[in-house]
């Protein structure tokens, strides 16, 4: 029993935190960026203006000049620097390379997202890298060519990452770049066409699905949850405020996760397969709320999950039928779906951990609509094109109520299923995914119609590469 709460415990965290991670990561970058810019300028007063009370309680004003004048500015210049790593959600460890040697910098950020921990250390050289060159079909003829190796190749070389697929839409052209193999040992490229899970990416067709009907008539945002529950759920007064909306933008106040889960999990590697429609009622009936609704942004697969089985009454289809019939068809995605075809299944990838180790792909019950599809990164490009393009259909009227912002809380703005986040200062709708053997990242700004599409078969994150992508090519 310990095991399998220990596994239910990961499974939980890779398929949610990877959301949580990447807002951190984009909060955290968004600081180093801003230190960067100070040191080269060597401006300590505004790096110090950066950090929280933690940090001031623990060096003064004049010590933090001091150290800057003797011991930091005169290495020089930051002339380049790359994020390696992002520990547990909270550390940073940034690469420095200055004209005469190579640093590392560790920052982690308070619940204020000022600066706790500013640690210069000797650069550590990241321990497991492969020893061969990573077969891929980027020709490096042109500078988007370039730019994009140059922000694929530190997590392509990692030991325990297998392939990776990567699309680009910019200034109406598309770009494809695959790099190492669909399955380790069998020298096989991953294409525009091969199959990956992209997790929670699936929650921005779920978010498509609620619009196409609140648009239809067939329920309204403001409805109360209550509406759609059986007799027996309907008495947990706890759940009386919670809105239609809430369950898409994450603020419900459900847990990210049902706490009956680990009672219906017989497989722990697989651990959504075997959760039933009665064990999520079952569980609602008692569940109790993390915040009050409406007031706090908290990630939930419950939540969603719960959203996907109230269309499906509505609709009187499943989940799978509705992407099918209501996204997948009108866009040509012939490639998307949360059960492949024989055909479909000889193209999907051989997925890992992040340890590298091979892992079986996940199955959904009723809480597929938080993570169940498999897609492309063709499909996901055409997908995002669709979602920039304005026209007269429903379809396109459901996707453009998605990204109308329904909570904002700080820096952080959400719309239908859509997070809203800033990269180098410009704004992009954004999602990403990870089971335990895929990672997925796609990202698109409908003003200057640049989409970027990363998906990996390792549960090794992208989300730092994808960011990467962006930044070089906006």
């Amino acid at each position: 029993m310990k095991s399998n709460l220990f596994m239910l415990i990961i499974a939980s965290l890779i398929a949610t935190a990877a959301m949580a991670q990447s807002n951190n990561v984009h909060k955290t970058d968004s600081v180093f960026q801003l230190v960067k810019k100070y040191f080269n300028a060597k401006q300590p007063d505004s790096i110090y203006a950066l950090a929280g009370e933690k940090f001031h309680a623990a060096l003064t004003p004049e010590t933090f000049r001091y150290v800057c004048a003797n011991q930091l500015f005169p290495i020089g210049a930051i002339k380049n620097s790359s994020l390696l790593s992002f520990v547990n959600n909270q550390l940073a460890t940034y690469k420095l390379e200055f004209e005469t040697t190579t640093l590392q910098l560790q920052i982690t950020l308070d619940d204020k997202d000022k600066i706790e921990l500013f640690l210069f250390q000797p650069y550590k050289k990241q321990a497991s890298e492969k020893l061969q060159t990573v077969a891929t079909s980027n020709l490096l003829k042109t500078e988007t060519d370039r730019k994009v190796d140059s922000a694929v190749q530190s997590y392509i070389k990692k030991s325990n990452t297998v392939g990776l697929s990567i699309g680009i839409l910019k200034e109406g052209k598309v770009s494809i770049y695959n790099y190492g193999e669909t399955k380790q040992g069998n020298n096989h490229l991953p294409d525009a066409n091969t199959l990956f899970e992209i997790g929670s990416i699936s929650k921005t067709f779920t978010a498509t699905l609620l619009a196409y009907y609140v648009n239809d008539g067939k329920l309204k945002l403001t409805d109360p949850l209550a509406k759609f529950l059986p007799d027996s759920v309907i008495s947990n007064k706890a759940l009386t405020d919670i809105t239609i909306e809430m369950l898409s933008n994450h603020t419900s106040g459900l847990p990210r996760l049902p706490d009956n889960l680990l009672n219906h999990s017989l497989d722990p590697l697989d651990p959504y397969r075997d959760y039933k429609k009665r064990d999520l009622f079952d569980y609602l009936k008692t569940a109790k709320l993390e915040s009050k609704p409406g007031q706090k942004y908290a990630y939930s697969n419950l939540a969603v999950g719960l959203l996907g089985t109230i269309l499906e009454q509505i609709s009187g289809k499943t989940y799978e039928q509705m992407v099918e019939e209501i996204i997948c068809k009108p866009l040509n995605l012939n490639n998307t779906a949360q059960h492949l075809s024989p055909e479909q299944s000889n193209n999907f990838v051989t997925v890992y951990n992040d340890q590298g180790k091979e892992t079986p792909a996940w199955n959904f019950a009723t809480l597929a609509p938080c993570g169940a599809l498999r897609s492309t990164v063709n499909n996901l490009l055409a997908y995002a094109t669709a979602q920039m393009n304005v026209s007269n259909t429903k379809l396109s009227k459901a996707m453009q109520l998605t990204q109308q912002v329904t909570f904002t809380d700080k820096d952080l703005e959400l719309g239908l299923g859509w997070h809203i986040i800033k990269i180098a200062g410009r704004p992009y709708f954004f999602h990403n995914g990870g089971t335990y053997g895929c990672s997925s990242y796609l990202v698109f700004n409908p003003q200057t119609k640049l989409a970027v599409v990363v998906l990996s078969n390792s549960g090794e994150s992208v989300d730092a590469t994808g960011a990467d992508i962006v930044k070089k090519l906006q």
